[in-house]
């Protein structure tokens, strides 16, 4: 998440880590937000598994926090550090993994276990960062600030422990890893509008160039068109830092702060272009799954694919002939045909039937309403007779019903009892 861009346009009050004592919950910035969320959320989740009676996933949080100024980067978590080391060029580097990932070396990360502790890190942090007073604002950012959450999650990999067989009691895990980046941007400026000079006019050449390669690499992700093949990520230790955030594995959003003042007209309509670029960038986000966890799962589906294939030989669906080439059997697909017409059968059978219970329902209504006509013709036809006749009517068709099904049985029986006699004879 980044915010950008005039500034005195709020920057710093959004991200939250201006620390007004004052400051009410409503008007919390978006990092002590995000913090709290996080830490409800890892609570529910382990919540939620042990009411499923599984294994609760095993949290870690890491957190760093750096500062951008004049191209070097600063750790705001070093104690040691002085103000004079600022001006010093810095030991931290900046590594890229072999899946594209982007981290640093030589830099301190906390290890965090709850929500004040957070906050207290990010207040610690924020109160190193490095301001001073322009003409424009009189506490300014003279650097970009970039805090960072680390989540490792471990989780119980219950859809493998369920093809996994029951004679191994050890369950397995699967790792994932997530990334937040909290950038908060310096805001650009004109020298001639903030009437910085010396160290104040360096700091503020440094910030646009870094926000000027920050742009580049917008415009080279966003615009379409161009079919750029060379993104610019390494212009500027700042796109460097971020090169995973923007078009990579991650879903970015970027805020843009404006002021409401006519005065920075060209300011707020050069940020609006500027976020209106960043909108156009198409990220790609995938699970950060560890390697072995991948390796795990692919196995499993290779290992469930083999036993489909060994079951279909077994079963006879597939067959090797004599060349050795593999080929599916004739039989199965017989017998496959076969069953869908045994099928079709009960189906036309059950149909029937049905037809055949609603034809022997309609022949007692009319065997009944012709009794009862006879009756009124003579003068002795009642309700309660009618009625009696209609069930006596119906308990005769199933009785004749019956009859029929007993008789076939019997002709069965009889068959089978000439062929054992005639058995015992000889």
């Amino acid at each position: 998440m980044l915010v950008s861009k005039k500034t005195g346009s709020g920057k710093t009050y959004t991200m939250g880590t201006g620390f007004d004592v004052n400051i009410t919950e409503e008007e919390l910035g978006i990092i002590p937000r995000a913090v709290k969320h996080l830490y409800r959320r890892i609570e529910q989740k382990q919540q939620a598994a042990l009411e499923q009676g599984l294994p609760p996933p095993d949290f870690k949080v890491n957190a760093q926090f750096l500062e951008l100024y004049n191209e070097e980067i600063l750790d705001l978590f070093d104690t040691t550090r002085d103000i004079e080391s600022r001006n010093k060029k810095s030991n931290i580097r900046i590594h890229e993994d072999s899946s594209g990932g982007i981290y640093t070396v030589g830099v301190t990360t906390r290890n965090v276990t709850s929500e004040a502790e957070m906050l207290q890190c990010l207040k610690l942090g924020a109160l190193s960062r490095t301001t001073a007073s322009t003409q424009m604002n009189v506490q300014s950012s003279r650097s970009h600030a970039i805090f960072t959450i680390h989540l490792c999650q471990s989780r119980d990999n219950d859809l493998d422990n369920r093809i996994t067989s029951e004679s191994t009691q050890m369950n397995e895990f699967e790792t994932l890893t997530a990334k937040f980046h909290f950038v908060d941007l310096a805001g650009s400026e004109r020298l001639k509008r903030t009437g910085a000079t010396g160290e104040r006019a360096k700091e503020g050449i440094s910030i646009n160039c870094g926000l000027l390669a920050l742009g580049n690499v917008i415009s080279a992700l966003g615009d379409q068109s161009k079919k750029v093949t060379h993104v610019p990520y390494r212009d500027s230790k700042l796109t460097r830092l971020l090169q995973d955030s923007l078009g990579g594995n991650s879903q970015t959003i970027m805020i843009a702060c404006v002021s409401p003042s006519d005065r920075d007209f060209m300011e707020t309509l050069n940020t609006l272009k500027y976020a209106n670029r960043a909108r156009n960038i198409k990220n790609k986000v995938m699970v950060n799954q560890d390697r072995t966890s991948q390796q795990i799962n692919a196995l499993r589906n290779e290992i469930t694919r083999l036993q489909m294939e060994l079951m279909e030989y077994k079963t006879g669906k597939r067959i090797i002939d004599e060349d050795g080439v593999e080929g599916i059997n004739d039989m199965f697909h017989e017998n496959a045909m076969l069953q869908t017409e045994n099928d079709n059968l009960r189906m036309r059978v059950k149909a029937m039937q049905e037809t055949i219970d609603a034809l022997r329902t309609r022949l007692t209504q009319l065997i009944s309403d012709q009794a009862n006509q006879v009756l009124a013709r003579a003068g002795d036809g009642n309700e309660e007779i009618s009625t009696m006749i209609h069930n006596y009517i119906k308990e005769i068709e199933d009785l004749r019903l019956n009859y029929g099904d007993i008789s076939n049985l019997g002709d069965n029986y009889h068959f089978d009892f000439l062929f054992i006699y005639m058995f015992i004879e000889l």
